[in-house]
């Protein structure tokens, strides 16, 4: 299985709870129609008194068969619509995004 991760950054003007709302109610259900995507996770910081709030907005996870399948993915209507819908709500200047190598480990 592959994993796709994107770091996303909200736009300058946008809030947290306007960065949020949109991803939940409108970027999530387009992301969510993407053909082959297996799994789908968004990790929303929390606000944690001891610890320096995070530089980015949302870490997303996206997992596909393989590679050809998520360069598939991304070549259809679907995947284009959530591609640039990414770019109404994140600033693309400081998002990021990379296949990764998960590794799991246990004690």
């Amino acid at each position: 299985m592959l994993k796709f991760v994107i770091v996303l950054r909200r736009k300058p003007d946008w809030t947290q709870e306007k960065f949020q709302d949109y991803f939940v109610r409108v970027h999530a259900p387009l992301a969510e129609q993407i053909p082959g995507l297996q799994r789908y996770k968004r990790n929303f910081p929390v606000a944690d008194p001891k610890r320096k709030p995070p530089d980015w907005d949302c870490v997303v996870e996206m997992y596909f068969k393989d590679k050809d399948a998520m360069e598939k993915a991304w070549a259809t209507p679907e995947g284009k619509a959530a591609s640039a819908d990414t770019e109404v709500l994140a600033d693309m200047s400081r998002t990021t995004w990379s296949v990764v190598d998960e590794r799991v480990w246990f004690p």
